[in-house]
């Protein structure tokens, strides 16, 4: 099979930055599926693992990443219960294993769900690592319920990104949460609008821009850009005993004592813990993305497609990358192959 891989961690525009190769095509056992694949989204993820992880050596076999995907099952390992031969699947993969960007992939049953009927492959592609990293912050880390919760107050930082765009729209929609996000340009606060935000003001001036909206301090508050840089701005907003979730991590420590006097919540999410740690629960996000494929199918949630790119290319893959590194992409880039 073809795939498309690095052995070395270059820039996107050095003309090995992606080469393409040969390698055999691998067969599922246990619970894993092999999977012909038909379309991959990229994620910031992708090139920030390009740039880092063969950074001064080069490696003997291309490594070969990407984590979204959307294809047909293939063959499936003995101890396969969830799917059959012929299956429409999409999936966000796993980090500790060979990623998306090939003809075929092993991905473990418990973390992939069956297609959205009404979505194309390029649709379907576009949603499991962001719509996944998304329903964990609402409804595992913070726990949301429409009980309890209806009517609150939530302020994501990035609403137009991959993860951004289906928060806005799961909070909104499934939750009933007054949604304030931020954006900075025309046609990223035209695009947080249509995917359901309530209120979108410029992150630039973050305290003075959502107390302007109406909002003294926010309920919860989804973080899906940059925590150092706005962090004491959320400890400022954030209601006494409210929460904080954020996907980006940080290279100094978090000053949380800053919480402390509010009671505030944080939490970390990232939706490779399930399938790194092979928890427990793992099988958890094989229920959510066929919970996902419901709200697709009846309208309630749409695709944050914004952008495809036709052909399983390195120049294709190449482009998207170059498009994520620049920090300035509304919504998400698929490669259909």
């Amino acid at each position: 099979m073809k795939a498309i891989g690095f052995k070395t961690s270059l820039p996107i525009n050095e003309s090995e930055s992606f080469i393409a190769f040969e390698t055999p095509v691998p067969q599922p056992k246990g619970r894993d599926l092999l999977v012909k694949i038909k379309a991959i989204s990229i994620n910031p993820v992708d090139y920030k693992i390009r740039q880092n992880s063969a950074k001064d050596t080069v490696l003997d076999t291309p490594k070969v990443i990407g984590w979204d995907a959307t294809g047909t099952v293939e063959a499936v390992g003995e101890g396969v219960t969830f799917f059959k031969t012929g299956d429409e699947v999409y999936y966000a993969g796993d980090l500790t294993r060979s990623g998306s960007n090939a003809e075929y992939q092993l991905v473990d049953e418990r973390i992939v769900g069956l297609k959205p009927a009404s979505l194309t492959d390029a649709e379907a592609a576009a949603m499991p690592l962001t719509a996944l990293t998304a329903w964990e912050s609402l409804y595992d880390r913070i726990r949301i319920s429409e009980q309890k919760d209806k009517g609150k107050s939530i302020l994501i930082i990035g609403g137009a990104g991959g993860v951004g765009s289906i928060a806005i729209q799961l909070a909104k929609k499934i939750s009933g949460l007054k949604v304030i996000t931020t954006a900075s340009r025309p046609e990223t606060k035209e695009w947080c609008k249509a995917m359901g935000a309530d209120v979108v003001v410029d992150h630039k001036n973050l305290v003075e821009e959502v107390r302007a909206a109406g909002f003294k301090e926010v309920d919860f508050i989804l973080d899906f850009v940059d925590l150092n840089s706005y962090w004491d701005d959320l400890v400022e907003l954030i209601k006494p005993q409210g929460h904080i979730v954020s996907i980006t991590g940080s290279a100094t420590p978090i000053a949380l004592n800053k919480l402390k006097n509010k009671s505030v919540t944080f939490s970390w999410e990232l939706m490779y813990t399930r399938s790194m740690y092979q928890t427990d629960d793992m099988e958890q996000q094989h229920h959510i993305l066929n919970e996902l494929a419901k709200l697709f199918d009846n309208g309630t949630i749409k695709t944050t497609l914004n952008q495809t790119l036709k052909g399983f290319t390195v120049e294709n893959l190449k482009e998207a990358h170059r498009l994520l590194e620049s920090g300035k992409t509304i919504g998400k880039v698929v490669i259909e192959y």
